[in-house]
């Protein structure tokens, strides 16, 4: 992707953690344990117990000085540096460097790190221990990745660190501070695939080209002499002026058209999907996390092809709101709206979005709506919206399936509960197609798809849109 995204490198020095920021290691207290051994004897002759607290008193003494010869927190730099953009379902790569300011190589103390990195529970489950070697005045890195759980704003915490000597008798307790907001963005579809799509965005815009349609749209194509008929306001009176005759302008169909991308932020949304089977542990991402990774492909390939994207995220209210355009700065604007789009727990106001769609946009376009049909005996009001966008626009409805409901439909009873449960599922799968279908007659082309399997299926519909020259 074209712009970047991931977040700026963060550069404290430590400050002590606590008053007491130091403590024996287990080595030392396995040592002074071991004069212990010398008090054996002392039970046969007194003179000898004092071989324990002579072996205790050097072992204090060899601490403390391995203690003095550690640096200070302030002598320490740490840096939190990351290789690429947090986002779902992709691996980031966190860079840990630890550098001490004192000494030098020849007669400097190495110093034997344990890293713990406090990232927000939206990155890792539970922050990991790191270990790292670092030498007097060299920079000393650790490398770990980690793959991002939610999408959005979150916050990274200090970097707690404990260090020794190489003798490791002492160890002092650090922390840095190096707390920053770092926003985990939607899934970013690059790869193979990606590839595949554009191969044949590009193919499709080639046919257009050989085979663009005179006469219809607003596009300039050329001039030509006026014939009878032709529209007086098509007329070129600056090409009429200089040729002593009337001359027309002819116009094509539009190549490059207005695409907005609207999300439904409401309760239904936040439903998550099934845990994928490489991580069984964890849980899967919420309907609007899919919709989310959806849109930035389809943006991605709308812009390559030459249309101008917008974006309307709505819940109660509309959340995210970007206006067409083109480029990469613009991909950039809607990456960061999606980031931050989040579910809400009421229902959301699908009229209002309707509303303010048809106001942002009054020309035709097409509409990618992605949103989901509440069970209700009544009519969903989403279907209302769709129904009074088709008047204008040309509209993608594309519904996320329930696969847990489908599965309990289409699952043979083994008894009564289970029979039960089976004709309610079959109830709403039928009530569901039916509502679908109805928007088919309307005009609107549908989608009801598993969240996982979206992606794909929305990026080849928006290319047989392309290919049909529908809007």
């Amino acid at each position: 992707m074209g712009p970047s995204f991931h977040p700026e490198p963060v550069r404290n020095t430590c400050k002590p953690r606590g008053r007491f920021a130091f403590g024996l290691t287990p080595r030392a207290i396995w040592l002074l344990a071991a004069g212990l051994l010398l008090a054996l004897p002392g039970f046969f002759d007194a003179r000898l117990g004092y071989g324990m607290l002579l072996w205790d008193g050097l072992v204090l003494l060899a601490a403390l000085w391995d203690g003095l010869r550690l640096p200070a927190p302030a002598l320490i730099t740490v840096e939190r540096s990351w290789s690429n953009a947090p986002s779902l379902d992709s691996e980031t790569e966190i860079e840990i460097a630890v550098e001490q300011q004192s000494g030098t190589i020849q007669d400097g103390t190495i110093l034997e790190c344990r890293i713990v990195d406090d990232l927000p529970e939206a990155m890792v489950a539970a922050p990991a221990m790191h270990l790292l070697r670092a030498y007097p005045r060299v920079r000393a890195a650790a490398r770990y990745r980690v793959e991002p759980r939610e999408r959005g704003d979150a916050r990274a915490g200090a970097l707690y660190l404990r260090y020794r000597s190489m003798l490791g008798l002492i160890e002092r307790w650090a922390v840095a501070p190096l707390e920053q907001m770092v926003r985990v963005y939607p899934a970013l579809r690059q790869g193979e695939d990606q590839e595949i799509f554009l191969a044949r965005s590009r193919q499709i815009d080639l046919q257009l080209r050989q085979a663009r349609q005179r006469g219809l749209g607003r596009d300039f194509e050329s001039l030509r002499e006026y014939l009878e008929g032709d529209d007086l306001r098509d007329v070129c009176w600056t090409a009429t002026a200089r040729r002593g005759q009337l001359i027309t302008r002819r116009y094509q169909t539009e190549r490059s058209q207005a695409v907005w991308i609207v999300l439904d932020a409401g309760r239904l949304l936040r439903a998550r999907t099934a845990p994928d089977r490489s991580h069984p542990d964890e849980l899967g991402h919420t309907k609007l996390d899919h919709a989310c990774s959806t849109a930035v492909a389809v943006a991605q390939l709308a812009l390559f092809s030459g249309d101008r994207v917008g974006l309307l995220v709505y819940g109660q209210s509309v959340q995210q709101r970007v206006l067409p355009g083109r480029g990469a700065a613009h991909l950039r604007q809607i990456v960061e709206a999606l980031a931050q789009a989040r579910a809400e727990p009421s229902e959301a106001d699908h009229l209002r979005a309707t509303a303010t769609l048809n106001r942002l946009q009054p020309r035709r376009a097409l509409i990618l709506w992605i949103t989901d049909l509440a069970e209700t005996a009544m009519r969903p009001e989403v279907v209302d919206g769709a129904i009074q966008l088709l008047h204008r626009h040309v509209l993608l409805f594309v519904a996320m399936a329930q696969p847990d409901v489908e599965a309990i439909a289409n699952a043979r009873p083994k008894n009564v509960e289970q029979m039960f449960r089976a004709t309610a599922a079959q109830e709403l799968t039928s009530r569901r197609e039916l509502l679908l279908a109805r928007l088919r007659e309307q005009g609107a082309l549908t989608l009801d798809l598993d969240p996982n399997e979206l992606t794909a299926a929305v990026l080849n519909q928006y290319l047989k849109v392309k290919e049909r020259a529908l809007v």
